[in-house]
């Protein structure tokens, strides 16, 4: 039987556990919580617009994402 996404099992990152995330382009389209964060304890999936400005803010968590450097 295989684990389910978000279970305690698997090696997730908590959900809205740091106020900034540095995201690549790869990541996009970007959403808060990310994939890969447990979403127990998370707000709603929200999609957030990176791509003009290189960095957004969750209206749910307050957490801002921005393009790592070496991303370009």
């Amino acid at each position: 039987m295989t684990a389910k996404a978000g279970t305690v099992d698997q090696d997730l990152i908590p959900a809205n556990a740091q106020h900034r995330y540095g995201v690549r382009r790869k990541d996009l389209p970007l959403s808060c919580p990310m994939p890969g964060m447990y979403l127990w304890n998370s707000h709603p999936k929200v999609y957030l617009p990176i791509e003009e400005t290189g960095e957004a803010k969750c209206p749910y968590c307050g957490a801002t994402y921005f393009f790592d450097q070496d991303d370009g």
